[in-house]
């Protein structure tokens, strides 16, 4: 049979004419391309198919040619109603065509618009609100504005990327111009190496009243404190304390990274106040090209001893002096 026009409207076949109002109504106002900006060339030609289904199945001759004959014997065959000539041609399911005199039906879908505005342009939705018109042109109904929310991410979520699942419960105007309440599950992709600040947009999920666009739900990455690292840029950051001994005689460091490796970084240097080490490329990934990293910047804190007895100074003044 081809396109299952029942399937596209999600109806059974025995549907009634108001089911595939309430249908059409449904389908439409979630795949017209005005409320699709980002994925438009998907949602018209959804919004297309829809408009067709609904075309074809409203209409009582156009359904039962559909049922009989399926999709494609209404938009290639001229149906002819009287008798059949002595040399018909069959094209399946025991229909007959006939080239000569005659009646003919042809089925040409309307313009998706025009059906759209048959349900929704100038009509009252229920709450005494006037729908506007909806035309090919920019769609003047006002939107909400924004709402931000923060998502807390941990440094490991930054570093390797992963995904979130976000519900939410928001407001909408259903098929009958009625307010009820939704949940919705989002999913969100965080990328490695994003930061404190960056937003990530659902468009018009947020809630809805009537005769307004809902409006847009923004989420906002927000850093968890960690217990070892701090952030710096691309960078990470971490303090490592020392005795005053091991800062004159040397010292290996084990530090664990964010992605759960083992880092051996042996300390040659005398480190003095202020001294840094800076291990190239084992900081945070750099987002817009996550092959690359910032750096990690060990940042030493010297224990001096407290006190000293008379043979340690000793000591001491012999060995520098």
């Amino acid at each position: 049979m081809g396109i299952d026009y029942y399937d596209v409207l999600k109806v059974k076949r025995n549907a009634t004419e108001e089911e595939l109002k309430k249908a059409y109504r449904r389908s439409a106002m979630k795949w017209h391309p005005d409320k699709n900006q980002v994925n438009n060339k998907e949602a018209e030609a959804k919004f297309k198919l829809i408009s067709e289904a609904y075309d074809v199945l409203a209409d009582p001759q156009r359904r039962q040619i559909y049922d009989v004959y399926g999709a494609e014997a209404l938009k290639s065959v001229d149906f002819n109603s009287s008798s059949p000539s002595s040399s018909p041609s069959s094209f399946g399911h025991g229909m007959r065509i006939n080239s000569n005199g005659g009646s003919r039906f042809r089925f040409n879908p309307r313009d998706p618009d025009d059906i759209f505005a048959e349900f929704f342009g100038g009509s009252d939705d229920g709450n005494g609100h006037s729908r506007e018109q909806k035309s090919n042109s920019t769609n003047s109904t006002r939107k909400a504005q924004p709402v931000e929310e923060k998502l807390p991410c941990s440094l490991e979520d930054l570093f390797k990327g992963t995904r979130k699942k976000m519900t939410i419960s928001r407001t909408v105007i259903d098929d009958f111009g009625k307010s009820k309440t939704i949940d919705e599950i989002l999913k969100i992709d965080i990328k490695p190496g994003w930061k404190k600040g960056t937003k990530i947009t659902f468009p018009e999920k947020g809630n809805q009243e009537p005769g307004i666009t809902a409006s847009d739900l923004i989420f906002v990455i927000e850093e968890k404190p960690h217990g070892i690292f701090r952030r710096d840029g691309n960078d990470l950051v971490v303090k490592q304390r020392i005795s005053l001994l091991e800062a004159l005689t040397g010292k290996t460091l084990n530090v664990t990274s964010l992605d759960g490796r083992v880092l051996s970084i042996s300390v040659t240097d005398i480190v003095k106040p202020g001294h840094e080490v800076v291990i190239q490329n084992e900081g945070m990934p750099i987002s817009k090209d996550p092959s690359k990293r910032g750096n990690l910047r060990i940042k030493f804190d010297v224990m001096f001893p407290s006190k000293l007895n008379s043979e340690q100074k000793s000591d001491l003044r012999r060995v520098l002096g």
